[in-house]
C-alpha cells in the first residue's frame, strides 16, 4: 500500500478551483488500486493535508499522470500559498478495527 500526501496552504479559491478539485477527487475514486482518502487541517497553521491510499504504485502514479491532475498542477499557484506532496510506502497498518479507514484489513508486513 501506498500513500499520497498533498499538504498546501490556501489562498483563494474559485469556481474553478471547486470544479477541478471535485473533478479530479472523482477521478481518483473511479482509478483501479483507489483505496481511499481523508483530509486534515491544523488550526494552528492554517495547512490543510489530503491523504489518499493506493494498492500499488502504479495506481498512484495514474492520478499523477491524469490529464485533470496535470491541468491543477499547472495552475496550482492560483489558489496555492505553497504546498508539499509526499509519497510513502505504508509498511504496517493496524488499530482496533473500530475506525473505518482505507488501511483497515490490509495485507501489510506484521
Amino acid at each position: 500500500m501506498y500513500s499520497s500526501t498533498f499538504i498546501f496552504a490556501k489562498r483563494q479559491f474559485d469556481a474553478a478551483f471547486h470544479r477541478l478539485d471535485q473533478a479530479i477527487a472523482a477521478a481518483a475514486r473511479d482509478l483501479p488500486g483507489y483505496l481511499g482518502e481523508e483530509s486534515w487541517e491544523n488550526p494552528s497553521t492554517g495547512w490543510t493535508s489530503n491523504v489518499y491510499y493506493w494498492e500499488t504504485l502504479e495506481a498512484l502514479q495514474a492520478l499523477m499522470r491524469h490529464p485533470l491532475h496535470l491541468e491543477a498542477k499547472a495552475a496550482q499557484a492560483n489558489w496555492l500559498d505553497g504546498y508539499q506532496v509526499i509519497i510513502a510506502k505504508v509498511l504496517r497498518a493496524y488499530g482496533d478495527d473500530k475506525l473505518d479507514h482505507p488501511a483497515q484489513g490490509s495485507r501489510l508486513l506484521p
